[in-house]
């Protein structure tokens, strides 16, 4: 990965499938940390509302996104039109822990 990738965070805030404590140490930590990072409520609900704003970060170089399976967030970007490039590296709250997570999204900041 890039050390220059651009470090996206979804809160999963409707589907409820992330364990909440695994979502609120691993945004703790990208608080507490040096690193710029952006934060979007819920891919899912973006994706199906086809928010192009998923359009302009897969445009924008690299990404590291936390959210929840990688072939889910592959397809919420494809189906908007913005497939994710292949050095995309995505974490997934939902099967590592917030501090396998966390080191993932930091290990270049």
């Amino acid at each position: 990965m890039s050390t220059n990738a651009k470090l996206l965070y979804c809160r999963c805030a409707y589907a409820q499938v992330v364990p909440q404590a695994v979502k609120d140490e691993v945004l703790m930590k990208l608080c507490e940390s040096v690193a710029g990072f952006e934060s979007v409520a819920d891919l899912c609900e973006m994706a199906a509302h086809r928010d192009e704003r998923l359009k302009a970060l897969a445009a924008n170089g690299p990404l590291r996104i936390a959210a929840c399976y990688p072939r889910v967030v592959k397809g919420l970007f494809t189906q908007c039109g913005a497939p994710l490039s292949d050095d995309a590296e995505i974490l997934n709250m939902r099967a590592q822990t917030a501090d396998e997570v966390t080191a993932g999204m930091l290990c270049d900041a």
